[in-house]
């Protein structure tokens, strides 16, 4: 029977080298980004036929080809470094084109066509009966009996993943702290997300694709200009975070994690900490293929093994002193969830 489990947590804590060494195993269907590239309306309520779920997956997400248009992408949008027919300028580049495809072949546009031509053919059903529907067929043609989904900030997901699919199994993938705050700050997409996150505390919107001109005229303009088609990449690359509010959003993403993870029975949910990985590979890589239901091939364990760098490890100890004494009493709250979780 074929299993279904989602990698959830903050991002910048290995999961994307993870999700390359899950692809890796000749069983796993890995599907990277999925969510992400989907977003909030993945999973609408009521029927939907083939042609609409089809739609979900294929019309471009509107907020990462803004940043593609300003010159702002995420080393994580596999798409644009190997382009194929489609573009940001001309006819948009598909959400499940940009990250998710290009992972399971060297041939994404041929892929899409494929999936294409079968998924607008399907009956009505619910949301969660399509993406069923999808896991099978791409395990079908791919040869797979597992699938992994791994999306970076993912851990808000949980309640909602455990609605539409009960059966899932989910792991939470962490990082230290300090480590990963550091490395939120340096990225892009996390840049950009601070300061999303901070037009919807300024206007009290859930969304920041519902807000109303009203509430986008009451904005900075530093800010409001984010919500355009195409903004200044300066605006998000030049402007001063301070390294803290990458450490609280470090902590509030875990601390949540932690308490949304212990609703799931726990047979059905499992931890791995990226430097327990970095230490003993193959007794974690063992640990995971056995909680997803495969065999830890020895050449798959030994391959995995090798596509590990540990050179980021540690990288916020080089911070000065009082910055990362400030840093490691932000990510404090996060670490003794982590710590009680574990528990």
């Amino acid at each position: 029977m074929r299993t279904l489990t989602f990698i959830v947590g903050t991002g910048r804590s290995g999961s994307t080298a993870l999700s390359g060494i899950v692809n890796a195993h000749p069983d796993v269907l890995s599907l990277n980004e999925l969510l992400s590239s989907v977003q909030s309306r993945g999973f609408p309520e009521g029927l939907l036929g083939g042609g609409e779920f089809w739609r979900l997956l294929a019309d471009p997400n509107p907020l990462f080809e803004s940043m593609i248009r300003s010159g702002v992408p995420m080393p994580e949008f596999v798409y644009t470094r190997r382009p194929g027919r489609f573009a940001t300028q001309t006819t948009g580049i598909p959400a499940l084109s940009l990250m998710v495809l290009p992972h399971l072949t060297d041939d994404p546009d041929g892929l899409f066509d494929e999936l294409k031509k079968q998924v607008c053919r399907w009956p009505d059903r619910s949301a969660a009966e399509h993406y069923e529907a999808l896991f099978d067929l791409l395990c079908v043609r791919f040869g797979r009996t597992a699938v992994v989904e791994r999306s970076g900030y993912s851990t808000e997901r949980v309640p909602l993943l455990r609605r539409v699919f009960p059966q899932a199994r989910f792991v939470h993938l962490f990082r230290d702290g300090p480590d990963c705050a550091l490395s939120m700050s340096r990225h892009t997409g996390y840049r950009l997300i601070l300061l999303l996150r901070e037009i919807l505390a300024r206007t009290g919107a859930e969304r920041h694709g519902d807000l109303t001109q009203d509430q986008i005229r009451s904005l900075p303009p530093e800010l409001a200009w984010l919500l355009a088609e195409r903004f200044d990449p300066a605006l998000v690359l030049d402007r001063d975070l301070p390294l803290t509010r990458f450490g609280a959003l470090w902590s509030e993403l875990v601390a949540r994690g932690v308490d949304h993870l212990s609703d799931v029975p726990a047979p059905m949910r499992t931890t791995l900490a990226y430097e327990d990985l970095l230490d003993e590979p193959r007794k974690e890589l063992t640990r995971l293929a056995d909680f997803i239901g495969v065999e830890p091939l020895p050449q798959w364990l030994d391959a995995g093994s090798a596509r590990l760098d540990g050179s980021r490890r540690g990288t916020s100890r080089r911070l000065p002193t009082a910055e990362l004494a400030a840093l490691r009493e932000c990510c404090a709250p996060g670490a003794r969830a982590l710590a009680g979780g574990e528990g």
